[in-house]
């Protein structure tokens, strides 16, 4: 039976409730890998007809969460960021992107650029999930199409973020 975005939300909420943290979002990204692997739910979500960069499938009502799914065609490659006073979890459910994960050298200020060098770099294969705590910094690279499942422990549209550059 396929993994539906109303269970997949379902078990997110659940997860979250019973712990908002770091045990709670680590449940959620387990659920993140589960939609991912499924090939009914990329289907229905991330199939042929989705070429959308970002699309919000569900905003959770009660906790605030949102589930999206991204679209990359092509080759791209996002500055280093965080995502402001919230968490992200990311979910490959085809293709590969390479993730940075980066350390601070001088923050960043109100409408300024910070530095950053690199600590981490791994490949996100279908079913990898990653979760990204508040303040985490990363970057995502892709050579080709990527289609991917990413949380929001909020709706980040508008939201202010601090981007870097690489020393």
């Amino acid at each position: 039976m396929a993994y539906t975005l109303e269970r997949f939300a379902a078990d997110c909420r659940s997860a979250l409730e019973r712990d908002p943290g770091p045990a709670g979002r680590e449940e959620v990204r387990r659920h993140v890998s589960q939609a991912c692997l499924d090939p009914e739910f990329v289907a229905a979500h991330l199939g042929a007809d989705n070429d959308s960069p970002r699309r919000i499938l569900h905003e959770d009502e009660r906790l605030g969460f949102c589930i999206l799914a991204h679209v990359h065609r092509g080759a791209s490659e996002s500055p280093p960021h965080d995502h402001g006073p919230s968490w992200a979890i990311y979910g490959q459910a085809a293709g590969v992107t390479e993730m940075t994960e980066w350390r601070v050298v001088s923050p960043a200020k109100e409408g300024g650029r910070g530095k950053v060098e690199p600590t981490r770099i791994y490949s996100m294969q279908p079913g990898d999930a990653q979760v990204y705590q508040e303040g985490d910094l990363h970057s995502p690279r892709r050579e080709g199409e990527t289609r991917l499942i990413r949380i929001e422990g909020r709706n980040l549209d508008g939201v202010p973020r601090s981007y870097y550059d690489k020393v």
